[in-house]
């Protein structure tokens, strides 16, 4: 949550000349309201359930860099839909630095506690095992989303376009 999936994922697509998609604003675009919405209607389940069968649509196109939302990964059929998929990318960064980005955010249901800071902490702490285990390659972002997007692709051996 908040290390830049969306953005880095988007600058590596275009470098390297693939489309991108991403989960969670395609399930916004398909049903027409904000994911705090669907989980305010539909609960975390409801969500997870439509994230799920988003995942093993895409999982099928090809030449895509596609950045999933932050807990597609803690189901085991997420994470083999996705392993089976492609190369897989966990892009990490520091509590703190996380904190700084999200603060503000009013659209990140699972932070509307009592506690965001405190509730953010346990949630990396819980997600960081999973993620790394689920991930081909555990990528420290860098300074700027250009840097981070290149050093994948320098990291893949990833012809990048012109």
């Amino acid at each position: 949550m908040g290390v830049g999936k969306t953005t880095v994922g988007n600058k590596l697509a275009r470098l390297i000349g693939f489309d991108f998609l991403d989960t969670d604003h395609e399930l916004e675009r398909r049903t027409g309201v904000t994911i705090a919405h669907i989980f305010e209607i539909e609960g975390e389940d409801g969500f997870r359930a439509r994230e799920t069968r988003l995942l093993e649509e895409v999982a099928k196109y090809h030449n895509h860099v596609i950045a999933t939302g932050g807990g597609s990964v803690l189901y085991d059929n997420n994470r083999k839909t996705i392993r089976e998929s492609g190369t897989v990318m966990y892009l990490t960064a520091s509590v703190e630095f996380l904190w700084d980005r999200v603060r503000h955010s009013t659209n990140r249901p699972l932070l509307h506690t009592e506690d965001p800071y405190a509730t953010l902490k346990e949630i990396h702490r819980q997600r960081d095992p999973i993620y790394r285990n689920a991930a081909d390659h555990v990528i420290e972002i860098s300074p700027t989303s250009e840097m981070t997007a290149n050093r994948i692709a320098a990291g893949l051996n990833i012809q990048t376009s012109p």
